[in-house]
Formats: C-alpha cells, structure tokens, sequence
C-alpha cells in the first residue's frame, strides 16, 4: 500500500505533496533490507516515476526526499533492472555535480543532493552489472576525481568527499581496469594521499617526517570516516604495487608511508574506530614496497634527544645500573631511532591475537607487515626481537604457556589454519636471522618442526637470506639450564625415572621384540611409514634417505 500512494502521488500530484509522501516512505522504510516480492513491480514503476519527477524544476527539499526513497529502493537488486538506465545515470551524476563543467561548490543548499545522489550512486553501482559497465561508459571514475580536486581542502563538505571515495572503491572494487586507470592516467595516488593529509591536518617537519601532537584532540568522526575511505579506495589503487621502478614512484610511496605512520599514532573518536583505521593503514601499507617502509621509523628530533640526556644526567656518574635502566624503559626508543610506529603495529597485533578469531583476515596482515619490515629492516628487526624475544631467563615453563606475545605466538605455530600457522612461525624465524638453533631455543622442536619441514631444515642450518653475524647473548639462567632442557618441549623437565631399570633381562627383550612386531605390523599395512632426512634436510621414505647417503659417501670416497 505505501508504494501504491506514494506512486499515485508521484505521478499526478504537485511538488509539495511528492515531498511529503516520499519523506513519509522514507522514514518508514529506512532501516528496510529485504523487500516483499509481492510489491517488485510497484517498486520499480515508483523508480521509474522518481527518475522523471528529478528531471523538473523542483526545489531541493523535494529533491533530496526523492534521492532518500530512491537509494532505499536501490537496495533491491531486481529493481534495479529496468531502470538502470544511461539517462537515468546521467540524471544522478548531474544532481551530484560529477558533470565535466567547471562548476564550483559555492551553493551549501545543494550539499544534501550531492551527498544523497553519491549515496544512490554507490547502491545502484553495487547492485547493478549494468550500472558497472555504464561507469565505464560514461568515466566516472575521473569524474570522482574531478570532484575531490573540488573538495579535498574544504573540511566543510566532508560527507561528499566520505562517499566520493567510498564511490571510488567500489568501482575500483569490481573493474581492475579502473585501477590501473586511477593509478597512472588520474594520478590517484597523490590525489587520494593528499586527501589523507587534508583529513589528518598534517603538518610537515621534514620530507617524510609529520609533527605529532600526543596530547592533541582526537580525530573527529567526519574526518575518521573519510580517511577510512581514502585508505580503502587508495588499497585498491596500489595493490599490485611491490616493486618500484621509477625514483618519482618511490617518493610517492614514501610519502604515502610517511602518511600512515602519522595515522597510526593518532586516535579516531573511539576505540572501534581508531581500530578500524589503523586496521586499514595496516592493510594499505602491506602494498607498499618493503624498500619505502624505512620511513615507518625516524630519528630521534634534537628535542627528544635533549629530553633524553637530560634524564640520564640528572643521575650520578657511578648509577650506571640504573642509567641502563632509564634507556631500556622507553620502550618506543632503539638505536636512537623513534619506534612509536612499530610500537603501535606490535599492540595492534596482539590484541587481534587476543580476539581469538576471525585471524585470517584481522590477523595476517599485521603479522605480513612485521614479517617484511624485519627481513628487509635490521633496526626494525633488532626492536622486535628486543619486544618479542627477550633474553630467556625462565625456561621452566613451556613456550606456548604464558601470557606474554611470545607464548601467543608459539601457541599460533600449531595453529589449526595453515596460513596462519605459517605466518606466525615466519614471523619468529625472521626474528632470530632464520637460524634453526635460535627459533629452537625460543620454541621447542615441537612447535617449530612443521616450519623447519616445508623449508627442508630439519636438519638444522639457516634461511637463505643472509643477516648480520652478531650473536645472541644468552642470560646466565639459560646457560645454566642449557644441559637439561627438552629440546622438544623448549623447557626445563624434571629427569623421569628409567622404566627399564628394575626390568630383567628376559623382561627387556621381550618389551624389545614386541615393540619390533608391532612397527613391522604397522609398516606392512602401510599406517606407518619410516621416514628419514635428505641430505639437502627435507624428508623422504627411510630406504630412498638411505639410498641417497650411500651414493654420496661413494662418490666422495678415494678411490686407487
């Protein structure tokens, strides 16, 4: 019935009366998802008759009432079809200034079109196929362009650039030739960081380095919802981007690098959001090339330097316990390098390790990111060893128990899902320069064999990328407990009776031969396959691993 009057209305009444049924509709209707199949036909014929009451001369109040019931009735997929249309598309794209004239967003009365038009827009090319291959038609792509080069310094109008941008990821959500399209020939990826700056209010102190106000207020939600955007419409741009061929692209990205630091240390209006914007700055700088990331860490300013020293001053030459004790608590400060950002990235990763699902997705990109920057970073690398890998001092309990982010991590090493066990167990690796006897220690043979296994060093050795030689330096306790830790479990055991000591002889050979039989039983009916290491530490059947050794000690030996 609601349909039925306000399409009555539409059709044959005034102005005035089409404003006042279609905002009744609308507030009716606009927590509505799913549509009765009953009324589908009504539904689009009311499209329809929306679409030619927008091309009138009628005043914006009406306009916007027609735009709100439009973008709710854009919902439904099956009316979309008839009226999808080049004319009618053409129709919200005017209504949205997205036209190729030069004009200016001087009239504030229009705002509320444009913004609920983009709204219609980004529905209808969400829902529609076709409305996809019009945007291609009809290059909206640099139409949006167009209109953020209008907008992007202009705080005031923020919801249009919000769903401009939301606008521009999903089309570069669904066409790949889009990307390619924003990121060369519509130079998007200066456009849309520019736009982040605008959004953080970024103040340049040198080339990749932004001022940062700790005690600043946080992020508004308008400017927390358009940065979101950008970086989610910027992800889309850059995703094919791991290697840089051209010194301008490598500025660009630096600069995009320099952008996110900025964004992950500062605060969004709540905990939610500040979570979902460095959880997409996360996202946004896994596609940036790990030869750019450097930015991500800065030297320390003369002013904190100053603090610094001045702190270590204020104590008397013979404390130099306690001078060591001062360095160490500031915990965002290594080789005299600012870390904050790192500090930040290591928070968010435990405390999506902390969630306890959904890691596939929320977990290892972060985990991707650290994983990176440690391999090709060696301050970046040294930090996190420091944070995650201290110098093992209680080795009575096992790896994977604790609460620390190192026993979350060993815990993730056994990981039912494969690329979650992995990315963990790499993360570790890199940490101790993909050395065997160091990720052990840290560990327990346990945790680590199936990583040791897909990389074919189970017989011990290191990765194929080459670190530094400097080594780790073990803490007395270790040392000491060195001789008695299970090199399985990675802990201290207490030494277990023999169970063999009080048998007999007789008793010990008859334990003996049946445990023969029960492997050859095994081995016969194929439930147990012996398995042994070739020489190159992957695993193979026992008989080729065999094989392969006597052919090698052949080889090698003198012969007359």
């Amino acid at each position: 019935m609601d349909e039925e009057r306000a399409l009555y209305i539409v059709r044959a009444g005034e102005a005035g009366a089409i404003e006042r049924v279609l905002r009744d509709y609308s507030d009716k209707h606009r927590a509505t998802f799913k549509f009765e199949s009953t009324d589908e036909d009504k539904r689009k014929k009311l499209c329809e008759g929306i679409f030619k009451v927008l091309l009138k001369d009628i005043p914006t109040t009406c306009q916007v009432s027609c735009l709100e019931v439009l973008r709710i009735l854009s919902r439904d997929k099956k009316v979309l079809v008839p009226v999808t249309t080049k004319e009618n598309m053409q129709i919200l794209l005017r209504l949205a200034k997205l036209n190729e004239s030069d004009d200016s967003l001087e009239k504030v009365s229009e705002f509320p079109v444009i913004v609920e038009s983009l709204k219609c827009l980004c529905n209808i090319v969400f829902n529609s196929q076709m409305a996809q291959q019009l945007s291609l038609e009809l290059n909206l792509a640099a139409k949006l362009c167009n209109l953020l080069r209008k907008c992007k310094d202009r705080k005031f109008i923020s919801d249009i650039k919000c769903f401009d941008l939301r606008l521009l990821f999903v089309l570069s959500l669904l066409h790949t030739d889009i990307r390619s399209q924003l990121r060369y020939e519509l130079q998007g990826l200066p456009l849309l960081t520019q736009i982040l700056e605008s959004a953080f209010s970024i103040k340049w102190t040198d080339e990749y380095e932004s001022a940062i106000d700790h005690n600043g207020p946080p992020l508004s939600p308008q400017e927390t919802d358009c940065a979101i955007e950008a970086l989610k419409a910027l992800f889309n741009v850059t995703v094919d981007s791991w290697k840089v061929h051209k010194e301008s692209e490598s500025h660009q990205f630096r600069v995009m690098a320099a952008v996110l630091r900025h964004c992950l240390l500062i605060v969004g209006p709540t905990e939610d959001k500040t979570e979902e914007l460095h959880s997409n700055a996360v996202n946004l700088l896994s596609n940036v090339p790990v030869s750019c990331l450097d930015v991500l860490i800065c030297p320390l300013t003369h002013e904190e330097t100053a603090q610094e020293a001045t702190t270590l001053d204020e104590l008397p030459s013979d404390k130099t316990a306690e001078k060591e004790t001062v360095l160490k608590s500031n915990t965002m400060v290594y080789n005299g390098m600012n870390m904050e950002a790192i500090h930040v990235l290591l928070n968010f990763m435990e405390k999506r390790i902390d969630k306890g699902s959904s890691y596939r997705e929320g977990l290892t990109p972060v985990l991707s990111l650290l994983t990176e920057c440690s391999r090709a970073h060696r301050n970046i690398r040294k930090f996190l060893k420091d944070q995650v890998l201290p110098p093992l001092r209680d080795v009575t309990n096992r790896p994977e128990v604790g609460s620390t982010v190192r026993n979350k991590l060993v815990r993730l090493m056994t990981h039912v899902d494969l690329g979650v066990k992995q990315i963990a167990a790499e993360f570790l690796f890199v940490l101790c320069k993909e050395r065997v006897d160091s990720l052990l220690k840290y560990t327990g043979y346990g945790n680590a064999a199936g990583l040791l296994a897909a990389r074919g060093l189970l017989a011990g050795g290191r990765g194929d990328n080459w670190y530094s030689e400097d080594e780790d330096t073990d803490t007395e306790e270790y040392k000491n407990a060195k001789p008695n830790i299970n090199l399985i479990t990675g802990h201290l055991e207490e030494p277990m009776p023999n169970p063999i000591d009080e048998m007999t002889e007789e008793q010990k050979e008859y334990e003996a031969m049946k445990l023969v039989n029960m492997l050859d039983k095994l081995s016969r009916e194929e439930l147990l396959k012996p398995m042994g290491l070739k020489p190159d530490g992957t695993i193979t059947p026992l008989e080729e691993a065999l094989n392969q050794y006597s052919v090698i000690e052949e080889t090698s030996s003198d012969t007359d």
